[in-house]
This record gives C-alpha cells, structure tokens and sequence, in this order.
C-alpha cells in the first residue's frame, strides 16, 4: 500500500485534488469528513464536547452547531487546543480503520490510498505516520481570502482570522514532495494532479 497525504490550507482545493485523484483509480479518505463523522449526537467525542463547551452549542436534532463552535474556538486558542484534542485521535483511529478496510479487500498490493489531512503539517502527523510523499495544495492568501468569504459569508476580517489559525501555505511548502497550484481554472489542477498520481504510481 502507497499512501499520499494531501494538505494545504482552508479553501485552497484539497477536496478537488482529493477526488481528482479518487477519479483516476485511488483510494481516498477525507479526514474532514471523518471530523464530522466523529461528532455526530451522543458519540463519545461528542459527549466531551458538549460536556466541556455547554448545551448551547447543540441544536435541537443534537447536533453540534458547527458555525457556534467555530466561533468559540477563534477568539479562545486554549478552547481550541482543547476540541483538537478531542476530535484529531478519534478521527486518525477512524482513517487507520479505513485504511485496514482497505487492505482486506483490495488485491493489489501497490494500491493508492491519497489521505486529505488539512492539519498534517501542525500536528506533526507528516513525522509520526511514515506517508510515501506529501502533497501540498496551494494557491495565494489573497486568492485564500476570497474563497472562504464567499463560502462562509464572511467578513474579510474574519476570513484573515480563519486562515490564520493554520500554518501559512508558503511554510508547508517546505514539506512537500509534490506541490499542486489551484490558482487556475479546474481543468489545469486535474492534469497536475495526473501527473503526480502517474509519478506516484509508478
């Protein structure tokens, strides 16, 4: 088994390269779904949550108001830390089940699995899980800021702050062994992401 991590920033097109790569054959596992996952009404992430944050952050179908949250972990980095510490081992023992799952069923020994991880980088998972080669996303900060406006309905203010919760994306590239720019249109990031999965697979 290959396994490619993806990272990158908030709105640089992981999930874009993510599926481009699913489409060409790999597997692909998505550790912001899986942040999800591990938060859904009364599992035990979500117990420690609402335990530690309060009942007002949970809607009336249980679920996590997500946008709440979010908005208490950026003006506290404490609180932050504290829901990370939650969430980010429930959701590495969720990959490495998948990743189990797919040794079971998959014949090939060389089979592909590409792991979309937008915090590889900060937590140090690039040291402490051995990927075969890290991929970095990119696009520029001003290019950053204007995609998260547009997808949160935020201020600019606001969408500086989101962005600068992570690692800059000039600094992750230092970890990269391949680097896809998402400056451009879909079309051109798909053929960068085939000639990588070629690379990678060869």
């Amino acid at each position: 088994m290959r396994v490619v991590g993806i990272t990158g920033g908030v709105a640089s097109g992981k999930s874009l390269v993510l599926s481009t790569f699913m489409n060409l054959g790999a597997y692909g596992i998505d550790c912001d779904v899986l942040s999800r996952e591990v938060i859904r009404p009364c599992s035990k992430a979500w117990w420690e949550i609402v335990n530690f944050f309060g009942t007002g952050i949970v809607r009336n179908n249980l679920e996590i108001d997500r946008k709440k949250l979010r908005d208490i972990v950026f003006r506290d980095s404490e609180q932050r830390k504290i829901l990370e510490r939650i969430i980010h081992p429930e959701v590495w023992m969720r990959c490495m089940e998948r990743m189990e799952a797919i040794e079971k069923i998959e014949a090939n020994p060389n089979v592909l699995v590409v792991i979309d991880v937008p915090l590889l980088i900060e937590t140090g998972l690039q040291k402490k899980f051995e990927f075969d080669k890290v991929i970095v996303v990119y696009v520029r900060e001003e290019t950053q800021i204007r995609r998260v406006m547009e997808r949160e309905g935020i201020t600019k203010e606001e969408a500086k702050k989101m962005i600068g919760i992570q690692m800059p994306l000039k600094e992750k590239l230092k970890f990269a062994d391949f680097v896809i720019n998402n400056e451009g249109p879909r079309e051109e990031t798909e053929k960068q992401v085939r000639k990588v999965f070629e690379a990678v697979s060869s």
